[in-house]
């Protein structure tokens, strides 16, 4: 089976190269997720089996600041995709990564697959838009979760009162394989057994000297506050 999968050189991508062995990553280069012409060129000559779409920009700073690449990106970019699966007609299983985010946060909720997502800034509202889109093509599994790579906490200070059910990359990255592997399809959640703050994720992935730091320290755009979710239609996976 042929696997193709965007976003190679993210922090997800990089995990999922190293469970899906032989899969095209192509690169920016080569697919422009925002140009529909690159786009059609890769995925109508490659004929993927399998589309594992992860490309996206994921900084919510970023997004809010540039809301019109953001657009392009998470959302145009996305229906760019589908287009082009719709054209190749080979019935193609595509899997779309999104976020906890797209939940409005309530404390220790843990939203489940069938929770209604009210996103708190731009960038969660692109990819719930995302998920929109994806949903015009048939065969297709939406992935919710929240993750870390095992490396340097890239900040100074971690929120010890943000929470999610976190889990680092390697374990998404399987439970995205194991999700392939059975060609289920609807909104899947995949998630951590604990819930834990971000200060707790920093020093599990790795960080030793970093700060902690309170919500109340933050300037920005809107956050969402507790990313926990819950799953009734799959296993839940151990941090570590």
């Amino acid at each position: 089976m042929k696997v193709l999968i965007t976003g190679g050189t993210g922090a997800l991508g990089k995990s999922l190269k190293k469970v899906f062995e032989g899969a095209f990553f192509p690169t920016h280069s080569e697919m422009d997720i925002t140009n529909a012409n690159s786009v059609n060129k890769i995925i109508l000559s490659y004929k993927p089996d399998a589309l594992i779409h992860t490309a996206a920009l994921v900084g919510i700073r970023e997004c809010e600041e540039n809301k019109k690449k953001a657009w392009l990106t998470n959302v145009e970019g996305t229906q760019n995709i589908v287009n082009a699966l719709k054209e190749l007609n080979n019935n193609c299983y595509l899997i779309y990564t999104s976020t906890a985010c797209v939940f409005a946060g309530e404390k220790e909720k843990y939203y489940a697959e069938d929770d209604i997502p009210s996103p708190k800034n731009y960038y969660s509202l692109t990819k719930l838009c995302g998920e929109l889109v994806v949903r015009q093509y048939k065969n297709t599994c939406i992935i919710r979760t929240n993750f870390v790579t095992k490396e340097q906490w890239k900040y100074p200070k971690a929120f010890v009162d943000r929470f999610g059910t976190y889990l680092l990359s390697d374990k998404v990255a399987k439970g995205i394989f194991d999700i392939y592997k059975k060609k289920e399809t609807g909104i899947i959640h995949i998630v951590g057994k604990k819930r834990i703050s971000m200060y707790e994720l920093a020093l599990l992935a790795g960080s030793k000297n970093i700060d902690k730091m309170t919500l109340d320290e933050y300037q920005g755009p809107p956050l969402t506050v507790d990313m926990s979710l819950s799953t009734k239609r799959w296993k839940k996976y151990k941090i570590k």
